[in-house]
């Protein structure tokens, strides 16, 4: 089976797949889901036999990249591309001049899969888009 991910223009791929995950199965209102941020962003596609099927976008701030809008189709569930698609974005982020950490904030229920990554849950649980997150940090020193 060919796996690929990379950097990718392909914004409307990019949106189109968040859109199926965030907007259409957990409910994310439209107007929330893409943000000013998204043309400053790094994105990254997962390809899998040439079909898009997960993506993720990076925000640089100083010394810290945000990963964020991390989802996997559901027919790529459970196949390990969500831990390859976060760790092509934290490869993504420690290439960066002057970055010296990886944040994100995650869905409550993704707490462990995260930890798993490397990652420590930072701050209490808010909310964003109607659904409980706690942020988390991978210091790279």
């Amino acid at each position: 089976m060919s796996l690929s991910i990379s950097v990718s223009g392909d914004l409307k791929t990019c949106f189109a797949l968040r859109h199926q995950v965030f907007v259409e199965e957990q409910g994310v209102p439209v107007e929330e889901e893409q943000d000013d941020l998204d043309a400053a962003a790094t994105h990254l596609l997962a390809l899998q036999e040439g079909v898009p099927v997960g993506t993720a976008r990076i925000v640089f701030r100083g010394n810290a990249a945000k990963i964020g809008r991390v989802c996997v189709l559901p027919s790529a569930r459970g196949t390990g591309l969500g831990a390859k698609l976060v760790e092509a974005a934290v490869d993504a982020a420690q290439a960066h001049p002057g970055v010296t950490k990886a944040k994100l904030g995650a869905q409550i229920h993704a707490l462990g899969f995260y930890e798993k990554l490397g990652f420590t849950a930072v701050g209490p649980v808010y909310d964003d888009a109607g659904i409980d997150h706690r942020d988390m940090v991978r210091d790279f020193t």
